[in-house]
C-alpha cells in the first residue's frame, strides 16, 4: 500500500517516565503518526467521508498520552498505536513515534524516543 497519512510534531505534555522528577509532573513530548490507510476513494471524490478522520487521531493520541501515567515511552507508544487502529477499520497499519524533549539524562541529546508499528490483525 502507498497511501499513508502523515501526523509530524504533534506536541502533549504527559506524565512518563521511571525517576521521581518524571512522575511528579509532566514532561513535553512530541509524536509523529504514520496511518497507512486507502484512500483513493476520498482522493478521486474529494470526499472527507472515505478517508480517516485525522482531527479524531489527534484526539485520541493526545487523551491517551494525557489520561495516562506511564513509566516507559514504549507503552505509550503501543497504547496510542492500537486505539488508532481500532478508531477506523480501514486502517491497515499505524507507526507511533514518541519523543521525550528533555529527557533526563546528563548527555547532551535533543531527545529520546521509541517507534513501534502496529498492524490490524
Amino acid at each position: 500500500m502507498s497511501d499513508v497519512i502523515e501526523i509530524r510534531g504533534l506536541r502533549v505534555s504527559a506524565v512518563v517516565g521511571v525517576l521521581r522528577e518524571e512522575r511528579d509532573r509532566p514532561q513535553p513530548l512530541t509524536m509523529d503518526i504514520d496511518i497507512e490507510r486507502p484512500f483513493e476513494e476520498a482522493a478521486i471524490n474529494d470526499d472527507v467521508g472515505e478517508t480517516t478522520d485525522y482531527s479524531r487521531v489527534l484526539s485520541v493520541a493526545l487523551a491517551v498520552a494525557r489520561e495516562g501515567r506511564f513509566l516507559l515511552l514504549e507503552t505509550l507508544a503501543y497504547r496510542v498505536a492500537h486505539e488508532i487502529v481500532a478508531l477506523d477499520p480501514a486502517v491497515t497499519r499505524v507507526n507511533v513515534a514518541v519523543r521525550k524533549l528533555r529527557p533526563p539524562v546528563p548527555e547532551d541529546v535533543d531527545t529520546v524516543g521509541v517507534r513501534t508499528t502496529v498492524s490490524r490483525p
